[in-house]
Parts: C-alpha cells; structure tokens; sequence
C-alpha cells in the first residue's frame, strides 16, 4: 500500500499483523527494502526479481552519499566521506577547524561592503554542497545554511568567506552522526518551534525553526529553517507563524508514522514553544486588537488544537532544540545543543 503522506514509501502488514511490516522506499532506481523478519524479506526480493531485473547490494552501507551503520538495536546515519569530498574539491582539506558553524553578528558580518564576485560558481557550489550535508544529517548547519542561501544571486566576498567558515567547523565535526536506537517505550511525536524577530536585516522578516523526534531521548528526524514570507509586528506574531509550519510539518509526520504503524490516529503531536503569547493565540479563537491581521491561513493551529490533533506546551528558550534553527548560538550552547541532538 502506498502511504499517503510519501507516494515513494510503500508498507504491508501481513495478515495485517503489525509485528509482520514490509516497508519499501523508492528513489529513481534504487529501492531500500525493510522487513521484520529475515524470511519476509527474502519472500519480497525473492518476488520482485522475477518481475524486475534487480542487483541485491545486501545489508544497507550507502545510500544516496550517507553512510548507515546497522548494528543490534541501532542504525547510524553519517556523511563523513562525502563531507571529506568535499572539503577536498574545495580546496579544504587541510584548514583549520571551526568550533562553531557561524560567527556571532553574522548578519552586520555578511551586510557588510564587500565586492560582488566575479565569478558565483564557486560560491554557488558550496552552499548546494551544504544544503545536501543539512538536509541528509546535520541538523547543526540548517541556520547558516537558510543564511547563504539568501545571496545566491549576487553573492560577495563576505558570504563566501562566510561559507568557507562552515565548511572549516565540518572539518573539526565531519564524524558527527544521527544514531537511532531501539526503544521499548511507545514511540511519540514531539515537535519543537522557534523564531526570532525581524532577524533578516534586508527586509527585516523573521526566521522559523522547527525540529521533530520520535522519543524525548531520541535524534531529530526532520528540521528545517526558514524565513518567513511576511513581515511580523511582534515577536507573538513570528512566533505564531512559526508555530503553523510546524504544525504543518507534524500532520505530514503522523500521517507517515500512521501509515508505517509507528502511531496510532489518536495520537497527540506535542509541540514545544517558548512564547506563551502564540500558545494563547492558537488557543483562543477570540480577536484580539493586536492579532487580527494576521493571516487566516495561520489560524489553522486553532482547528488542530480543538481538534485534539496537536497539544501545545510552553518550554523555557534554553530547552528549545529549535533555538538552534533561528539564530548563531554561542560557542557553550552550540555544543550543549549538539551533544543532546547526537
């Protein structure tokens, strides 16, 4: 069955035993199979080939440039040797590592004059090469990766040296990996939402953040940074939009945790927010004099709260993991945030 949330993700349940799952994964021609048990996956390849022509590369090692370690009760996910590629295609294999991916006051760093490039190929280059390094395992360069990404077009001498300092803080932490152990408690949902204020000084537009996990113990297995599309007049309104992409993101998680047999339909999504003024927002359908111009496509969190699909719990700004995806943290909080996430 095809899952509604990925149409490259395909699951069974045989004999609709859940303790009996096939879940198939699909990307162009390659095809990553899992099943409970050895014999249900040799009964599944077994039945493919004789329809498809098919190479059996054995237990998963690589995928896609991210190497897996699979080992009793856990799977980890690194992508030491494709950052080592690429710190060698650029020129920096042998720099000097960074302790943290971005420099404090990044934006008065990167706004400052600087001549435009003469050539952005190089530029342009990192930062996709960064972009794949975040998107597959590093959750730690997704602000200052949603940064350079904004002076793509006419990027400078300042943001390519603001480039070269992330691609030196991978060289000191390119053996970092996502570990996904075992659990024997009940998998949950839990989310975490972030922002700043007005923190791009161009158009002074706010930054959200977001980072779920399947146990409070657990890794990030979705993050994501962004800036926000209109301009907020508050630090409850920046909050609140963030608020809705994340909740946008956590229905899309538990419909593929629904379809994998991970949740159930009655499952809350718990997010985690440190603004008390969007939680009441979300919670209250009255109009206020300061948040009734606020988009309507926003007030959506409402529908979802009342509908008992997501529970909202304010948290205090140091135990925010999404803190890391709206703003440069100093050097102890970066490594205190990164050990917790690793």
């Amino acid at each position: 069955m095809q899952s509604q949330a990925d149409p490259c993700v395909y699951h069974r349940f045989v004999d609709g035993d859940a303790s009996k799952c096939i879940i198939l994964i699909i990307w162009v021609d390659d095809l990553l199979i899992s099943a409970s048990n050895s014999d249900l996956l040799q009964t599944v390849k077994g039945n493919l080939s004789e329809r498809f022509k098919m190479k059996d590369l054995g237990v998963l090692h690589w995928f896609l440039g991210t190497e897996f370690k699979c080992s009793d009760g856990m799977i980890e996910m690194n992508q030491t040797r494709y950052i080592e590629k690429v710190l060698e295609k650029f020129g920096m294999n042998n720099c000097k590592p960074k302790t943290t991916p971005s420099v404090l006051g990044f934006d008065k760093v990167i706004d400052m004059e600087s001549p435009v490039l003469e050539d952005p190929n190089s530029y342009r280059q990192i930062v996709g090469s960064l972009i794949y390094v975040m998107t597959g395992t590093r959750p730690d360069l997704c602000h200052i990766v949603t940064k350079l990404s904004q002076h793509m077009s006419k990027p400078t001498a300042a943001a390519l040296n603001a480039a070269k300092h992330v691609l030196r803080y991978l060289k000191g932490t390119s053996v970092l990996s996502l570990k996904f152990r075992k659990m024997k408690q009940p998998l949950e949902l839990i989310g975490f939402s972030d922002s700043d204020w007005g923190g791009c000084v161009s158009d002074r537009k706010s930054i959200s953040g977001y980072c779920f996990q399947l146990s409070e113990s657990g890794p990030l297995v979705s993050w994501k940074s962004k800036k926000q599309q209109t301009v907020a007049l508050s630090t409850c309104e920046a909050e609140y939009i963030a608020l809705a992409e994340t909740v946008q993101e956590g229905k899309f998680l538990k419909q593929l945790c629904i379809d994998l047999g991970i949740l159930q339909v009655s499952n809350k999504v718990l997010i985690n927010a440190d603004n008390q003024g969007a939680i009441k927002l979300a919670k209250n359908p009255a109009f206020h004099k300061r948040s009734k111009h606020i988009d309507i496509k926003y007030h959506f969190i409402r529908s979802e709260a009342q509908q008992g699909a997501i529970s909202l719990r304010y948290i205090a700004s140091e135990d925010n993991l999404a803190d890391i995806f709206t703003k440069p943290l100093h050097i102890d909080k970066e490594q205190e945030t990164r050990d917790y996430i690793w």
